[in-house]
């Protein structure tokens, strides 16, 4: 792996919501988010005082990206871009430009306004994303189905929705965990400077059973 500069170019922009502004803003600094509240309902993947730590610790990695929502001091939404784990099946293709969105979260309250949708477009904005290769792998057990009052199928429909607005797209993969369940999907954004034989790795990963491809 030859390890690329990971430039993070600071964004921020005003919308309203309820009569008042809200302000997305990122990348963020770890120092930036421990000065920040981090509202209660995000608890989607830990409490959010543990969820408040993690994101720290992903926001000050040379590739991290942390870029969030507040209201005021609060912070009401985040999403993440870091390197696969490890442990995941797409840190196989050993590429540096290879970052997995790796968490959205909205608070229940504020979302009304498509700020999920607003923030990934928010966070294309920034010219180094197209040296990068974005996923997302998406499993419908991870939704929030109660809370929504949404099918399996409704619920699929509006994550693709969402994540078309950072220019996600569905692609097809032979990966077990994403084939488990037919809701379950791959979704990638090819930027525009991505190498041929960055893609080409990528695909051989995407696929490891080659008369699928």
């Amino acid at each position: 792996m030859v390890y690329m500069i990971h430039k993070k170019t600071y964004y921020s922009r005003e919308i309203a919501w309820n009569n008042h502004t809200l302000l997305m803003e990122g990348p963020v600094s770890g120092k930036t988010l421990h000065d920040y509240d981090f509202h209660p309902g995000l608890t989607a993947f830990r409490s959010h005082e543990e969820q408040k730590k993690a994101l720290i610790g992903i926001a000050d990695l040379p590739e991290g990206r942390i870029n969030i929502v507040a209201d005021g001091k609060t912070i009401v939404g985040y999403v993440t871009f870091v390197y696969p784990d490890p442990l995941e099946r797409w840190s196989e293709a050993r590429l540096d430009s290879l970052l997995e969105l790796g968490a959205i979260e909205i608070a229940k309250e504020y979302r009304g306004a498509k700020i999920g949708k607003r923030l990934l477009e928010f966070s294309m904005l920034d010219d180094a994303m197209e040296d990068y290769i974005i996923i997302t792998t998406e499993y419908y057990w991870h939704w929030d189905l109660k809370s929504s009052g949404l099918t399996v199928w409704e619920y699929r429909k509006l994550m693709e929705k969402m994540m078309n607005a950072g220019g996600l797209e569905w692609m097809a993969t032979d990966d077990p965990e994403i084939s488990s369940h037919p809701a379950n999907c791959l979704m990638v954004r090819l930027g525009s400077r991505v190498s041929d034989n960055d893609v080409q790795q990528f695909d051989n990963v995407r696929f490891t059973n080659k008369f699928m491809f």
